[in-house]
């Protein structure tokens, strides 16, 4: 595991939030974004039974309906190892392959940087 410190301030905001969606709302997985301008959104996993999404998705979903036109960051907080691809992708989708996606465990601890694309 690795530690946050070394993280820009922007990038360990976006954890944090993420962390706190995740314990907040007794989901198995919390996200945040950055888009463009600044602006962060942040997300739950969501477990209906017609719709399931995961947090990173539901985060990109929220910066889209609120006119986001890109993105800067993303940020998730989960048990997993790895980013599921399918968010690697809707992340890729609004801010393009380099876009940088952190993943953290449930301590904070930061796992991997990786990029969208």
């Amino acid at each position: 595991m690795s530690s946050t410190d070394g993280l820009d301030p922007e990038d360990r905001k976006i954890l944090t939030l993420a962390r706190s969606a995740r314990a907040r709302n007794a989901v198995p997985e919390g996200a945040a974004v950055r888009d463009g301008t600044g602006r962060t959104y942040v997300a739950g996993s969501v477990a209906l039974p017609s719709l399931h999404l995961s947090a990173l998705r539901t985060a990109v979903a929220m910066a889209v309906a609120s006119g986001a036109k890109s993105l800067e960051a993303a940020a998730v907080v989960a048990d997993a190892e790895q980013v599921p691809d399918e968010d690697l992708a809707t992340v890729g989708d609004l801010g393009g392959p380099a876009t940088p996606v952190l993943l953290a465990g449930p301590d904070g601890a930061l796992r991997a940087t990786v990029t969208a694309g």
